[in-house]
């Protein structure tokens, strides 16, 4: 899309929709997100809500129970529950097209066009993929599920081919019809048929009302850097702002067990089940768009392909206030970081869930205060922290564990990096990189 001199929006909402054919273990059509957009010219971030809202505003049907399903994860089983009960208001596809009609230049149909031929033809699982997909078997395999995910009874493994029958007609229609394909035009009904057959609440008013948000933008200082981004679930910009200002003179050590403590985490460390996009283009103007199904909801639009998301199966996300209507909270946070020229100098978001602030935060770090490339601070070893423990990766550094058990904490080492902690897509000063944790890739041209 670049090439084709297409700004940043453009590829950021091709990539996008090429995930929801390529990426479908983290996410799809059916899901939701969020994007922010650095505008060169102007100095604005703008940052755009297009996550799932709860269903019910058509108020003639009441949801019947969900199924709950035992995922493994770091060896723990965790409960998740899907079914046509889970499943929210979708917006990744209005809100891919809003990102094109305020960004964008190309038009909408060679904007689809690399996801439609990919769904034609079907992609290979990476590695990091297959690795996921076995951990959250139970929800994506499940039902209709089990004959894209998994061959002769056997779950795909690194390099199958994964494919969708039916994508390539919801791709050819997203196409030809637009973004409103599944909320005022002619997938709406199917949309509604399917959940509600699945015992879900979501109706025909639920996806007309539907709209795109612009939400307040947060800030903070780091090394000298303003970082601008929605205030998501776990506060990422506020755990910037509380950082030491003394962080760059800190001996590593010392400043371990500060990031450790701004970044305390109690108790939640579900799965994360998410994709993120990142693009400057060569105006400078950058636009990072994470997206999301949960564990899909194992509800899938007849001859489609098209999986929906299990949001409200998910525990994490289930907040007080939440009634038909209302948009749902995320940890998800695609954010800019702007020098003190006025300047871009990072376009990054991440997957994982709580880890997402965690695995930001650490990138960051690594780039405005270490000034290692951007290859090197994603793929470096993390840690996390819940409650009291320290999760870590291995080869993070000895010494600085022992400053973190000197201090208090409990250290759990993982055998090796894990999706876990997180997967950041950045391009910024030191580079373009994706997170070697989910098979990510960073392309300069």
């Amino acid at each position: 899309m670049l090439r084709a001199g297409g700004t940043a929006a453009d590829a950021a909402v091709a990539a996008v929709l090429a995930t929801c054919v390529a990426e479908t273990v983290y996410t799809g059509l059916g899901g939701g997100g969020f994007a922010t957009y650095f505008d060169a010219a102007t100095g604005a971030v703008t940052c755009l809500d297009f996550f799932v809202a709860v269903p019910g505003t058509d108020g003639d049907r009441v949801a019947g129970p969900m199924l709950a399903v035992d995922v493994f994860f770091g060896g723990v089983p965790q409960v998740y529950s899907i079914g046509g009960a889970s499943v929210a208001v979708p917006g990744v596809p209005v809100g891919c097209g809003e990102v094109h009609r305020r960004w964008g230049r190309l038009p909408w149909a060679d904007l689809v066009a690399p996801a439609l031929e990919l769904a034609r033809t079907g992609v290979a699982l990476p590695p990091a993929h297959a690795r996921t997909l076995d951990a959250c078997a139970p929800a994506l395999a499940h039902g209709e599920g089990a004959a894209v995910y998994s061959h002769r009874g056997k779950l795909l493994q690194g390099g199958d081919l994964l494919f969708h029958p039916g994508l390539a007609t919801a791709m050819a229609a997203l196409a030809a019809e637009g973004p409103a394909l599944f909320h005022t035009g002619s997938y709406a009904p199917l949309l509604v048929e399917a959940v509600r057959a699945a015992g879900g609440a979501l109706g025909p008013r639920d996806l007309a009302d539907y709209r795109v948000l612009e939400t307040p933008v947060d800030r903070a200082t780091l090394a000298g850097h303003q970082v601008r981004a929605r205030h998501d679930l776990s506060r990422t910009v506020d755990t910037i702002a509380a950082l030491p200002g003394d962080l760059p003179v800190l001996p590593r050590p010392a400043r371990a067990v500060a990031v450790a403590a701004a970044l305390r985490d109690r108790g939640r460390q579900k799965i994360g089940d998410t994709t993120n996009v990142s693009v400057v283009d060569t105006d400078g103007n950058a636009c990072v768009i994470t997206t999301t199904m949960g564990l899909g909801a194992a509800v899938w639009l007849p001859g489609l392909g098209v999986n929906l998301n299990s949001m409200l199966g998910e525990g994490e996300l289930i907040t007080d206030g939440l009634a038909p209507g209302v948009r749902m909270s995320s940890n998800m946070c695609p954010l800019v970081v702007i020098d003190d020229e006025g300047a871009l100098a990072v376009a990054a978001g991440s997957a994982g869930a709580s880890r997402i602030r965690t695995a930001l935060v650490d990138t960051l770090i690594g780039v405005l205060v270490d000034g290692v490339d951007m290859p090197t601070a994603i793929a470096r070893p993390r840690f996390h922290v819940v409650d009291d423990t320290v999760h870590a990766e291995p080869g993070y550094p000895r010494d600085e564990l022992a400053a973190l058990a000197d201090a208090g904490w409990r250290i759990n080492g993982w055998p090796e990096l894990n999706h876990y902690f997180g997967g950041v897509t950045a391009v910024g000063v030191g580079g373009a990189a994706g997170d070697p944790r989910r098979d990510g890739v960073g392309l300069l041209l």
